[in-house]
């Protein structure tokens, strides 16, 4: 049996436009296992199992301070299984040795960071950030071309992050085919429920992807750096933006929405960056052809599109710093 995000995967492929072979290679599946899951309307379901206890587990804290003490000296199993076994261990050393091994190699992993690229239209990262109280900012940036759309909001329920998809989605005019996440409440019920990547999504939300045709990814838990380019981005937007206006003038909600779109076709989407030698706009006029194209509105009313102000104090574009940060 395939797991629940496999199943997503199918189905959003399929809307895509591709055909079963093409769908079979990208996902390492069978022609007959694609055929049965595209027949299918019922995702796959899991129970899950539950997870015997190990003879290790008691002694997990001692062993992981004794590591953490040691530093970057590496204490061999050999040694670790001697002095548990004066506490009371059990067990036997093979257990221990995966143990360590898979820690050693999780400590390793976090010591690379290697920038992610991403194709154009592959993939969008997807976040909130608190501004003030009672006033969140929801950011989508495309992973390509480092085009950004942002949007305030008084609430980051589950209603309020699906119409700011649905706008963002209007402004780029697509969606990329993968959108990234942490672990939002409003995503996902609980990571892993059913094993290993096999994710418990909320349902209103997995409803709403279908619909669109995205498939929703998650990044690797207490790993920030997974979704680095909106976190980064998200810095920016306050240096940059936020802070220099508010701290000139007050904003309701609405001038707030007016004056950041103002911001992001001037200044953020036109701003320099280094790593790619080129400006968001530029690399969006290729990104733009590989989006995947409009879906009827999930929404049908327009309660939480930016509003267009008549009347707007306007503000010189000098009080917002040209940062040059390197996003």
């Amino acid at each position: 049996m395939i797991t629940q995000e496999y199943f997503m995967e199918i189905q959003i492929l399929r809307k895509q436009g591709k055909g079963i072979r093409q769908i079979a290679n990208e996902l390492c599946l069978s022609r007959n296992t694609v055929r049965k899951y595209l027949r299918s309307k019922k995702p796959p379901k899991y129970h899950s199992n539950q997870k015997r206890p190990s003879k290790l587990d008691p002694f997990k804290a001692f062993l992981e301070k004794r590591i953490k003490n040691a530093g970057r000296h590496f204490i061999p199993a050999t040694v670790l299984y001697r002095e548990i076994k004066e506490l009371g261990y059990q067990g036997g050393i093979t257990i221990l040795r995966d143990w360590v091994r898979k820690g050693k190699k999780q400590v390793e992993s976090q010591k690379r960071v290697v920038r992610f690229e991403t194709p154009p239209g592959h993939q969008a990262q997807v976040d909130w950030t608190v501004v003030s109280k009672g006033l969140y900012a929801f950011v989508m940036i495309l992973g390509y071309s480092r085009c950004a759309y942002v949007e305030f909001v008084q609430s980051t329920n589950e209603e309020s992050l699906m119409r700011c998809h649905q706008n963002a989605f209007e402004y780029f005019g697509g969606f990329c085919k993968e959108l990234l996440y942490d672990n939002m409440k409003t995503v996902v019920i609980q990571r892993d429920k059913y094993g290993p990547s096999q994710h418990g999504f909320q349902k209103a939300f997995w409803d709403f992807s279908k619909h669109w045709g995205f498939i929703p990814r998650l990044c690797r838990p207490y790993r920030a750096k997974t979704k680095g380019k909106v976190e980064r981005f998200i810095g920016y937007l306050k240096r940059s933006f936020y802070y220099p206006l508010v701290t000139k003038e007050d904003h309701d909600l609405y001038s707030l929405n007016y004056e950041v779109k103002k911001w992001l076709s001037e200044i953020a989407n036109k701003r320099w960056i280094k790593e790619l030698k080129s400006t968001p706009q530029r690399r969006f006029v290729e990104e733009s052809k590989h989006l995947q194209p409009l879906a009827p509105a999930y929404f049908s009313d327009k309660r939480c599109q930016i509003r267009q102000i008549e009347i707007v104090r306007p503000h010189p574009l000098e009080i917002y710093e040209m940062t040059g940060d390197m996003i």
